[in-house]
């Protein structure tokens, strides 16, 4: 079948009701806005296409307003959710909790390899990543609303192969698939080098294809056959059905600010790291810099989003950054990670590799380090980042990460909410605190399993705060540092719901930490 070149709201018309259609991007990167607009208006004229089953691999918030998946949040428009992050989608949370559809949620790395699943027409997926999380079928089976629990569905299963259990995802077929590309030439063949990331193009446009269905990628572009390398072809003509050129304010590399590109995200140029301000002297720069010190020169490291983001920024300023090498889940090494919705790409990346790809790695056990978020932590041990303060965020790709890494950090400050906690002359002093408790008896949601950890015995886990720090043994959650001029039962103990276990040998946080001047880091 020869391409077809087509407006977004023809590609809009193509879409029948019941279908189900993956739609690809990370946050606002690699995002086919034009096309999801459409869609939107078109249901909003006619009331259709509905009941669509919609599946995307990581968030899809685009500006956190109105872009991306907001532009389905209509009632009747979807049948049926699965995804592995919602955070910056506002107006998809009402009709989650109100029930309007069934919505699952599964871990980002499983998603990007379900895509590889379902095109070569394997039955699903088979790993440990989401044992014993809200994931496992023992616990919530990845349902995160009545309407999904109720729905009998199983997105996932119990399986024992040779003694081990594992978890199997069942794979589905795709009848729509929606990609973004940088340029098409005039025959179809796909490029992205003007994309910051490289995710399952060609993975979710193989899904569609050999489910028998179709696939449409809005591009920025149209050169002539032949301008497009072959080496930079990424999803070649024979998996495309239909381009679409978006139109410049729904199109580009991404949707911040003016939408002016980032050169230095996609390689087009270098800047100098000394251009990158330092990290202003606050809590999150003591739980972030007390995180460096376990970090091993020539670590492959991972960053969350949130306050372990400025990791990388602090190892910059200690002249440290060369020494190690950072990934981002979206699949980019290399660099200083950007933060905001510009999580996924990063400043001078050394090397930018599919999502697919990236998640084989970390699920292997190739992550040396990895810092990461914390909403709430129990006394077993267990995090959550995936449901909490009446939202339902997800995991993203937390759960593969925070379970394959060698060491994790969960990172976050000790409560929540409005606080006056000042750092003065190399002290902490704690004039009112937060008033919500995140160490809590059990968490609402588990995205990592504390048990799940010890009974692997092969990692290091410690949560940093920034008056305490505690590692995982077999006594659960157990205390190891303070912060000068902490008080252990009025501001630490009496903080959390249950005790935790003490270690013998309580030390004091590095004072350096205290101390707005560069710490002198030198790395293990």
């Amino acid at each position: 079948m020869s391409v077809k070149f087509i407006s977004a709201r023809e590609a809009a018309e193509l879409i029948q009701d019941n279908s189900t259609v993956g739609i690809d991007g990370f946050i606002g990167f690699c995002l086919p806005e034009d096309i999801l607009g459409e869609i939107e208006t078109r249901y909003i004229k006619e009331g259709h296409p509905r009941a669509l089953s919609i599946v995307n691999v990581a968030g899809l918030g685009g500006d956190g307003k109105d872009r991306g998946i907001n532009h389905f949040a209509h009632k009747g428009l979807m049948r049926r959710f699965l995804c592995s992050n919602l955070s910056l989608a506002p107006k998809i949370y009402p009709l989650i909790m109100d029930d309007a559809f069934p919505t699952f949620m599964l871990p980002q790395g499983v998603l990007s390899h379900m895509m590889r699943a379902i095109a070569s027409h394997k039955p699903g997926v088979i790993t440990q990543v989401g044992m014993k999380t809200f994931v496992d079928p023992r616990i919530d089976g990845g349902c995160i609303n009545r309407s999904a629990r109720e729905s009998g569905e199983k997105i996932v299963q119990l399986l024992n192969l040779n003694g081990t259990d594992y978890l199997f995802y069942p794979a589905f077929p795709l009848d729509i698939a929606l990609i973004k590309g940088t340029c098409a030439d005039t025959r179809g063949n796909i490029s992205l080098e003007n994309e910051a990331i490289h995710i399952e193009q060609f993975e979710m446009a193989a899904a569609a294809r050999n489910s028998g269905g179709i696939v449409m990628v809005q591009v920025d572009k149209v050169v002539p056959h032949g301008d497009i390398h072959p080496q930079k072809v990424a999803v070649p003509s024979s998996l495309v059905d239909y381009v679409i050129v978006g139109r410049p304010e729904n199109t580009g590399q991404h949707f911040i600010g003016d939408c002016s590109p980032v050169p230095s995200w996609c390689g087009d140029e270098k800047i100098p790291f000394d251009d990158i301000n330092p990290v202003k002297f606050d809590l999150h720069k003591i739980i972030c810099r007390r995180s460096c010190m376990e970090i091993s020169e020539g670590d492959f490291i991972n960053l969350g989003i949130g306050i372990p983001m400025n990791v990388s920024e602090i190892l910059n300023e200690e002249g440290v950054i060369e020494h190690i090498s950072s990934s981002i889940e979206s699949g980019v090494t290399g660099g200083v990670p950007a933060a905001g919705l510009a999580t996924g790409a990063a400043y001078n990346p050394e090397a930018i590799i599919k999502q697919p790809d990236i998640f084989d790695f970390y699920d292997g056990g190739g992550i040396d380090f990895a810092g990461l978020g914390a909403a709430e932590i129990d006394i077993h041990g267990n995090v959550n980042v995936s449901k909490f303060a009446g939202k339902v965020t997800g995991p993203g790709g937390f759960i593969n990460i925070s379970q394959g890494a060698r060491k994790v950090c969960f990172m976050g400050t000790f409560t929540a909410g409005s606080s006056d906690i000042r750092i003065e002359n190399g002290r902490l002093n704690i004039v009112q605190d937060g008033p919500h408790v995140k160490f809590r008896n059990q968490v609402q949601h588990i995205t990592f399993s504390g048990e799940h950890s010890r009974e692997k015995g092969t990692q290091q886990v410690l949560y940093i705060t920034e008056r305490a720090v505690f590692t995982l043994t077999d006594y659960g959650l157990t205390l190891i540092e303070t912060a000068p001029g902490v008080d252990l039962q009025r501001d630490i103990i009496d903080k959390m719901e249950s005790r935790p276990h003490i270690a013998s040998d309580l030390k004091l946080m590095d004072a350096r930490l205290f101390r707005p001047e560069p710490m002198k880091l030198k790395l293990r």
